[in-house]
């Protein structure tokens, strides 16, 4: 048995990632990497899987597969972590590909990997030379979390060290593991396969439109005028998350290029996801595999290498891991997006068998370098050294970031209740207990709110469920303008009868505020170009606005489309005018002792330091900034108990300047408001008084109030709609259980942003009691 370098034999390893049956090529790497290191340690070492899912019920895992991750749900990383940690394992390979974790590109997974007790090895599956900020906050952090990182060749190596500042010693290259199995026999698959007598060239792999199938087809002309007999074929289902996102519309365009370049005869799509025995079959039968790829940051291809392995010989563009390859006459390399250079490459090989086989050879000589047995003592080597290491520089693991303080309880966002007060029309206004009162109807307010809501839940966990309730709100918003007026309508009947003809400014600017946030967060063109047009139709009537609630919803409406779209000069020049009026009503009513912009502190107070706070960093206005942090954190010293607990202003009778406070009643909406510009704030300053803050307004929802009684009903999914005097009102409204969810969801948002800060040392993490 050969296990590493380190004095005592490894006796578990746990790998994570995607595993097969889920269909990637990581979940085949990972797969074939633990056969491998199983294989290869016999009985001394037991290899075991965590597996990630994409779907709610996962898939039918061999029994090496030990536990499962929902791909977006940030504690089962946690779990995970403390699943591995309870069971021991000596060391933990973490499989690494943007896209197979949840979070900011992937960072959950840094959640399970700062819990580790053992030693974590990551495989890079892809590194880039030119990483977004959050990439490169990710593979920053998971190399201070990590133990080794390993990379497929020399030059992701580089790229790590240059681009990213790892350390060179806590880098390791190991190369692509394949499975080397002796040449089948051509002939004999070609007629079972149903290719007799016809030269084939063969692409496969999961299909998306960075394969460049489009540029093979174009080059099949001028390769069927030297070969006719020549065809080609195109092995692959669409990979399953492009199916999602795009359907079959590559699929169909490469059809299309077929029928113009009347190719029937020529070429065949065989799409499903062939085993790795079937695989074999069309390996044998290929004259040529092509890789056509357009995109040159690819540092890993087991396609590539599994062609390589065969002994085929491979016509490739030069992406990185091609290029490094197939140097040295193992294969062809022609330009990117070059459909006549492939012809000439292909028509050459074809034509001259010696050079073909001479190139298969040379590939297939090489690849026993990459050999599964081979790469899995290389994995128990590293694995090895990185144990030796602990042993010298024994280390604590990181402590888990915990922005808000016990998030094991925080709960998962729960949308049944939203559910049930949605119809085909919209989201209905009131309840009666957890009942929808149709009495009532509906209103823009609230459909404004939801899909802010939804949008949010999109982001957080992808989740597809709520599809369809962006779909139903935004056609209740599309609905509500009114397109001669240039206004929203607010109020609607059961019966869908409108019973106005122009809105409030506030249900106006609610609504500009939720077109900004899905224009900003949507991933799909059909709900991004409806949103960008109703935004912009509904822009110019918020200059004739005058309440500063509607002007502080729609700064933040705008900063959102800026987002997207930043070159807006119309959205920009708006966002300008109404901070600038918000910061003269500022000067033109605030003092000292009363730092607000009006005589009474009413109804959505935080909203207007809010809107100010986002106008402030856009118009990188510290007056701006400080105006509203003074504002924010006046108004919070005024709802916080000497007990630590929030004690918002009632609507009955609100605070009139130089008066008294209403203690009763307490609407959730209110500390909704002050939970989102307590984000805004920590967002801009990072000082974390401001999480302290945010933690209390969702203590408030679960009992921490002034009549230590929860609002959030568990049994439902729906929250109560506030605090009287005699006890909770016990009906669950749209307004309240919306206050709720868009609080949780800050928080969740929070914990997600704050997985990509490095943890900090113990004692500066909030303190889980009450302050």
């Amino acid at each position: 048995m050969s296990t590493s370098s380190y004095e005592q034999p490894l006796k578990s390893v746990a790998l994570v990632g995607t595993y097969l049956p889920r269909r990637c090529g990581v979940a085949v790497f990972n797969t074939e990497l633990s056969q491998a290191l199983a294989e290869t340690s016999g009985s001394d070492c037991k290899v075991y899987a965590v597996a990630v899912n994409d779907v709610p019920r996962g898939y039918h895992y061999p029994e090496t597969v030990r536990f499962e991750i929902a791909v977006n749900l940030p504690q089962d990383y946690r779990q995970a972590a403390e699943f591995l940690n309870m069971h021991e394992a000596d060391a933990v390979i973490v499989q690494h590909e943007f896209g197979i974790y949840g979070g900011p590109a992937g960072s959950h997974i840094l959640r399970l990997l700062r819990e580790l007790h053992m030693p974590a090895v990551v495989v890079l599956h892809t590194v880039t030379d030119r990483p977004s900020s959050d990439h490169r906050r990710v593979v920053t952090q998971m190399a201070e979390a990590a133990d080794r990182l390993v990379v497929m060749s020399d030059r992701a190596r580089r790229m790590l060290i240059d681009t990213y500042d790892v350390d060179p010693h806590q880098v390791a290259v190991i190369p692509h593991g394949v499975p080397l199995a002796p040449r089948l026999q051509p002939d004999l698959h070609r007629e079972d396969l149903g290719f007799a007598g016809r030269r084939v060239l063969l692409s496969f792999g999961l299909l998306s439109p960075d394969d460049g199938i489009e540029h093979m087809l174009r080059a099949m002309p001028a390769i069927i005028e030297k070969h006719p007999e020549a065809l080609y074929v195109v092995l692959g289902e669409t990979h399953p998350h492009v199916k999602v996102e795009q359907g079959e519309a590559y699929r169909q365009h490469l059809h299309q290029i077929v029928r113009d370049l009347d190719l029937a005869d020529h070429v065949t799509f065989r799409s499903r996801f062939a085993s790795q025995e079937e695989l074999g079959w069309y390996l044998a039968a290929a004259d040529l595999v092509v890789t056509p790829y357009t995109r040159p940051d690819q540092v890993a291809s087991g396609t590539l290498a599994r062609a390589m392995a065969t002994g085929s010989a491979v016509i490739s563009t030069p992406y990185w891991h091609a290029a490094d390859l197939l140097a040295d006459d193992r294969g062809r390399l022609v330009p990117f997006a070059d459909p006549q250079a492939l012809a000439q490459a292909a028509v050459s090989l074809l034509t001259d068998d010696d050079g073909r086989n001479r190139l298969a050879q040379n590939a297939r000589h090489a690849a026993e370098e990459m050999a599964w047995p081979r790469v899995a003592r290389q994995y128990f080597d590293v694995l090895g050294e990185a144990l030796l290491d602990r042993g010298r520089r024994p280390r604590r693991p990181s402590p888990p970031v915990d922005s808000i303080g016990w998030s094991e309880i925080i709960p998962e966002p729960d949308f049944r209740h939203l559910r049930i007060m949605t119809d085909g029309t919209g989201l209905s206004q009131h309840a009666v207990y957890a009942i929808p009162d149709r009495r009532h109807g509906y209103c823009t307010d609230d459909n404004a709110r939801a899909l802010t809501v939804a949008m949010w839940q999109w982001e957080l966990r992808e989740d597809p469920s709520v599809r369809p309730l962006i779909s139903t709100y935004l056609a209740f918003l599309v609905h509500a303008f009114n397109e001669q007026q240039r206004r929203f309508r607010n109020f609607m009947s059961y019966s869908r009868e409108w019973l106005e003809q122009v809105g409030s400014e506030d249900s106006h600017a609610r609504a500009v505020m939720a077109l900004g946030i899905t224009v900003d967060l949507s991933p799909h063109e059909s709900t991004l170009g409806l949103a960008v047009r109703l935004f912009n139709d509904a822009l110019p009537a918020l200059d004739a606005f005058t309440s500063p609630r509607s002007r502080a919803f729609a700064i933040v409406g705008i900063d959102a489309y800026l987002r997207r779209f930043p070159g807006d000069t119309a959205a920009r020049r708006m966002l300008d005018v109404l901070a600038k009026r918000l910061m003269r009503q500022f000067e033109k009513q605030s003092g000292p002792q009363w730092p607000w912009l009006e005589d009474l502190l009413a109804w959505g107070n935080a909203r207007i330091p809010h809107g100010l706070l986002v106008a402030s960093e856009r118009l990188d206005s510290q007056k701006m900034r400080e105006t509203a942090l003074t504002c924010l954190q006046w108004q919070l010293d005024l709802q916080t108990t000497p007990a630590g607990h929030l004690s918002v202003i009632g609507n009955r009778g609100w605070y009139p300047r130089g008066g008294q406070r209403a203690r009763f009643d307490q609407q959730p909406i209110e500390v909704m408001n002050l939970a989102e510009a307590c984000g805004t704030a920590y967002a801009l300053t990072h000082d974390r008084g401001w999480l302290v803050q945010i933690r209390r307004c969702l203590e408030w929802f679960l009992g921490r109030n002034d009549l230590g009684k929860p609002l959030y009903d568990f049994n439902t999914g729906g929250c109560r709609d506030g605090l009287h005097p005699a006890g909770v009102n016990a009906n669950q409204g749209a307004e309240s259980t919306l206050a709720w969810l868009t609080t949780l969801l800050i928080v969740h948002r929070l914990q997600i942003s704050e997985a990509l800060r490095p943890a900090e040392p113990p004692d500066g993490r909030l303190e889980l009691q009450a302050e």
